[in-house]
């Protein structure tokens, strides 16, 4: 009998274990609400839909999720987010080449994301109030650009439309990107040194320093990939849309962190998976699209966010407890 409640108490522990579990089970739970409202929802033309617009949060929001896990905010990436294309857009019509105005608009979100860490660690100012300050400085900045008025975007661009949201057969070639910076994130983070030195500096910094990790390095490096992410993401919206619309990414720097936070990582760090990230983004932009195949108002989508925010940190909390007693 003893050696039963063994078994199943290590098989119980097993499948508590697994990080993604709590934000897996919402998913499934989710998907199954929406179907039971709309039997098209699970349409090939609808999963199309979902999958099309995936990359643009999923890509923002899992650099975002590294730098939660070093402990740290960002939320100017909606602003980036935003810059990144429009900036593109300007170097082409200025003559430059498509690859070569892409690369420096790329190097411009790496810039600015290089500012927001030093800012913050040189002189002790929380991340997050660094960051809403440059979110406000580069929303302003685009829309002084633009004068609040979408751009054209121009023939010349074509080739990076292609390059961005251009088809393979049936696969988008956005979620193929998406997949790519997915699976090196995942090797980064589970698989290197540089994703240990993540942990440790989010989990508790002074033994990472103690240890001889640099954790003002780490957390720099993580507002790099985060803010070239988020401007990546941009890039592959303004193709998608074949415009570049000021107010892009308003708002998206909440949802990245609400990805984040419903795949499993902790606000103050140390905690999270890059899955649960894409778990997450699956999440929120399933419950956009599903609340509209089941006809339901738009301003639903904060709420059920809202919700399933607060579930998710329940369930995560809920879920360590019940590990711990196992143990």
């Amino acid at each position: 009998m003893d050696k039963e409640k063994k078994n199943t108490d290590r098989l119980l522990l097993r499948v508590l274990s697994i990080k993604e579990i709590s934000s897996l089970i919402m998913l499934l739970v989710v998907v199954l609400l929406f179907y039971t409202l709309s039997h098209t929802f699970l349409s090939r033309d609808n999963i199309g839909v979902i999958l099309e617009t995936i990359p643009e949060l999923g890509i923002a929001a899992v650099g975002i999720n590294i730098l939660m896990i070093s402990g740290e905010f960002d939320l100017s990436v909606g602003s980036v987010f935003a810059l990144a294309p429009i900036v593109t857009i300007m170097l082409i019509d200025a003559g430059c080449h498509v690859l070569l105005a892409t690369i420096v608009s790329l190097i411009f979100c790496c810039g600015i994301g290089a500012l927001n860490g030093v800012v913050t660690l040189k002189f002790g100012i929380p991340s997050f109030i660094t960051t809403l300050g440059t979110m406000m400085v580069w929303r302003g900045v685009v829309l002084l650009i633009t004068r609040g008025w979408p751009p054209p975007f121009p023939d010349q661009a074509l080739p990076l439309k292609e390059i961005c949201v251009g088809q393979i057969g049936f696969i988008y070639v956005s979620l193929i990107w998406y997949v790519l910076i997915v699976l090196i994130l995942w090797v980064v983070l589970e698989r290197s040194k540089f994703g240990n030195w993540i942990f440790a500096t989010g989990g508790n910094r002074q033994a990472a320093r103690v240890l001889g990790i640099n954790p003002n390095r780490v957390k720099i490096i993580n507002f790099i990939i985060a803010s070239f992410l988020a401007g990546f993401a941009g890039i592959i919206q303004g193709c998608r849309l074949g415009a570049l619309v000021p107010s892009a990414g308003t708002g998206m720097e909440l949802d990245c962190i609400a990805a984040s936070v419903i795949g499993g990582s902790f606000l103050m760090g140390g905690v999270g998976t890059v899955i649960g990230s894409v778990i997450g983004t699956s999440l929120i932009r399933i419950i956009d699209n599903g609340l509209v195949m089941a006809s339901a108002p738009g301003y639903w989508f904060r709420v059920f966010i809202g919700m399933i925010i607060i579930m998710a940190v329940i369930v995560n909390m809920t879920l360590r407890k019940k590990i711990r007693k196992i143990w």
